[in-house]
């Protein structure tokens, strides 16, 4: 058995939210990247969401992330020439 807990962490802080990027050991060895959103709640305590991404899926989560980010970026420029035609 590995090593258990967090093995490395980052994180990125944008207006009121708040992303954590932590690669964890479960109990059997396994490394996973654990994705978390955490944002305030009205009632001061804090909202969080998690997604566990493991290593084995890590490559195939990353082709299907690209897919989504390029259709984004797409998108947006398609969205920001409109924005500036609509400006005129």
């Amino acid at each position: 058995m590995g090593q258990r807990g967090e093995l490395f962490s980052s994180r990125l802080v944008r207006n009121d939210r708040t992303y954590f990027f932590n690669v964890k050991e479960n109990m059997y060895g396994d490394l996973y990247l654990n994705i978390v959103e955490s944002k305030p709640a009205e009632n001061g305590r804090f909202i969080r969401q998690s997604v566990l991404v493991y290593q084995e899926d890590i490559g195939e989560f990353i082709k299907e992330m690209q897919k989504s980010l390029d259709y984004l970026k797409m998108h947006a420029k398609k969205t920001s020439s409109r924005q500036e035609e609509d400006e005129e």
